[in-house]
């Protein structure tokens, strides 16, 4: 009888949703079955988590580069319209280059003055832009910055060399927007002494 009363006082004090341990390797206690439930749950969450950071990662760097390219597309377009405004200016630099150069008369002097402050005005306000003189006169020929209309056979520079300049060309921004039109040295006395 002391057996049987042990028995039941064993019963009262165990929970209802505990499951006694036996010596089967295959089964879990209800606490191991909670943390690999909870372990696996924690694993599935820092999984979604490094996902998400790789996603915005990936996403701050896409913005990122989607910035920067709109705003080299946004200079190029800035760059293009000043580049085509200076276009349709540059024969106004022309005709008072030609007309500074035209005129020797002493009563012409007075309006000369004016013109070159003009001009003057004009090519700065260009040059701030980003317009550059092409200094062509005296170098050699180089054909992405000139364009040689005439070659003129001289001993007194050397072959190849710009001996004038009948158009002056202007670089924008690095880029030749005009080249200069130019007369090149023939130097037929170098040109025999190279060939011997």
């Amino acid at each position: 009888m002391a057996k049987h009363h042990n028995q039941e006082s064993r019963d009262e004090s165990a929970p209802d949703n505990v499951v006694p341990i036996s010596g089967g390797e295959d089964e879990k206690t209800p606490i191991t079955r909670d943390a690999t439930a909870l372990f696996e749950q924690v694993t599935k969450l820092l999984a979604e988590k490094l996902e998400l950071t790789d996603t915005l990662v990936r996403r701050q760097a896409d913005f990122e580069n989607y910035r920067k390219r709109i705003e080299r597309e946004r200079q190029t377009e800035h760059h293009r319209g000043i580049e085509a405004l200076i276009e349709t200016l540059l024969p106004v630099l022309d005709g008072f280059e030609r007309a500074l150069a035209a005129h020797g008369d002493a009563g012409y002097e007075n309006y000369r003055k004016g013109f070159e402050l003009i001009y003057r005005q004009l090519e700065n306000t260009l040059s701030k832009k980003g317009l550059e003189q092409i200094d062509a006169e005296g170098k050699p020929f180089d054909p992405n910055l000139h364009h040689a209309v005439e070659q003129v056979k001289t001993t007194d520079y050397p072959d190849g060399t710009v001996v004038d300049v009948l158009q002056t060309g202007y670089i924008f921004h690095g880029k030749v927007l005009r080249p200069a039109m130019v007369r090149v040295a023939a130097n037929s006395a170098q040109q025999s002494s190279q060939a011997n």
